[in-house]
């Protein structure tokens, strides 16, 4: 009975220390919906966090927590952090405080470590009151010619840099230029719009991203990537597709578990999340949007083909999250291995950038000549398709791949014969 109270006490203080910590960084980042600020911990840390008036702030104590340095902060990351400061209010107390433009609502949550970050407390603020929405209004459907939407995803952002090169290019960045320009090149043609799920260097959580997709009703979403592999000679593009079942290739699980964990980098809160809502959603859902999402990659696959080298001979399958929209037909292309040297200098070439995406275009555009939307522009002024030959294929797979004949085929290019040349363009029939 003497020994309680003793045992009581150490095992209190031994709970105290544990939880102690040391701030070793800040950061900011800001997007159309939020600004987030991050602390670096080197251990878990009790908190607590309120708002004040007059002038707005956010206060953070931290429990048994330190700090050596002046906390900084990128200016041009800061959105509506006016100031950052702090101080010691009483003893074993860290406080953090955040000036603010105006009143904000917050939100918090502390992370574990994971990747190439250890533990990080982040503070969301969101604009009071702030509905407005970028997303189409359901009017602009009726509208006869509406174009069709392409709903462009630049992979990662903020947070998560994703892949790096050996010359220490990140992925995130790359692929954003890449989808910037895919965007350029989508509203370059008539009857297709592009719309972007990121604009700049913020992290957008996997299932907002086909969310955001939905909200503005596109008829496509594409998630754009830059791998990265430990045999710096690999290369090669690749186009992926949503599988229910498992990975076609041990390639495709490994890239789909590296993207999956992006939230977990991205600094995203699983604990609100209810994790077979994607899955449910899809099961529910018509299984024409798998079809057609695999009809899509293929023509993009192909047009890839025609750039460069692709990575594998066909279109890769396995469970990513991002592409798990129910009734957006999604594909995610890894544009090149960011861990080749050779494919990491094209990566950051401006010109190359407009290269594949002006390919990744044609092939959205070869689909939906093929198989445009009721009521869009292209359903009611698209022209023939037109495929140009390369090494390995024959005219049934070519009849197969567009969903044609091959009479209709033979006879749109008054072939004999289905013997067909490399570098011939065959046109194919769109009724």
């Amino acid at each position: 009975m003497t020994f309680r109270p003793v045992i009581a006490l150490i095992l209190g203080l031994f709970s105290v220390s544990a939880f102690a910590a040391e701030i070793n960084g800040f950061r900011v980042w800001t997007d159309p919906d939020k600004t987030r600020a991050v602390l670096d911990l080197n251990g878990r840390t009790d908190y607590q966090l309120f708002t004040l008036d007059n002038p707005s702030r956010v206060v953070i104590d931290l429990q048994k927590s330190t700090l050596e340095d002046e906390l900084d902060f990128d200016r041009d990351h800061s959105g509506v952090i006016l100031k950052v400061r702090h101080g010691q209010p009483e003893k074993n107390t860290l406080r953090v405080v955040l000036d603010l433009s105006g009143g904000r609502s917050v939100k918090s949550f502390m992370l574990d470590p994971t990747g190439q970050y250890g533990y990080r407390l982040v503070i969301d603020l969101y604009p009071e009151g702030n509905g407005k929405s970028t997303a189409r209004q359901f009017s602009e459907l009726q509208k006869p010619d509406r174009d069709i939407v392409i709903a462009i995803d630049a992979g990662h952002g903020g947070e998560d840099p994703g892949a790096m090169g050996k010359k220490r290019t990140h992925e995130k960045d790359v692929v954003l230029a890449i989808a910037k320009e895919l965007k350029k090149s989508v509203d370059a043609q008539p009857g297709l719009t592009g719309v972007l799920i990121r604009t700049g260097d913020y992290y957008v959580p996997l299932r907002d991203r086909f969310e955001k997709a939905r909200k503005h009703r596109a008829d496509l979403f594409v998630s754009i990537h830059a791998d990265a592999f430990k045999n710096s000679r690999v290369n090669g593009s690749s186009v992926f597709v949503l599988s229910r079942r498992g990975a076609s290739s041990e390639f495709a699980r490994r890239i789909a578990a590296s993207e999956n964990n992006s939230d977990l980098v991205g600094g995203v809160t699983l604990n609100d999340k209810d994790d077979m809502l994607a899955s449910v959603l899809l099961d529910l859902s018509q299984s024409a949007t798998m079809e057609a999402s695999n009809e899509v990659a293929e023509t993009v696959f192909a047009s890839l083909d025609e750039l460069g080298k692709t990575h594998k001979n066909h279109v890769e399958r396995a469970n990513f999250m991002v592409l798990k929209s129910p009734d957006v037909p999604s594909i995610l292309v890894e544009t090149g291995f960011i861990s080749n040297p050779a494919e990491e200098k094209r990566l950051k070439n401006s010109a190359w950038q407009k290269k594949i995406a002006k390919s990744i275009t044609h092939g959205i555009q070869d689909y939906f000549y093929l198989s445009p939307p009721p009521g869009t522009w292209i359903a009611s002024n698209r022209q023939p398709v037109r495929h140009r030959v390369v090494r390995g294929d024959t005219l049934g797979e070519i009849a197969s791949r567009y969903r044609v004949s091959l009479y209709s085929i033979r006879r749109a290019n008054g072939l004999k014969t289905d013997t067909i040349r490399v570098g011939v363009e065959l046109l194919i029939p769109t009724t």
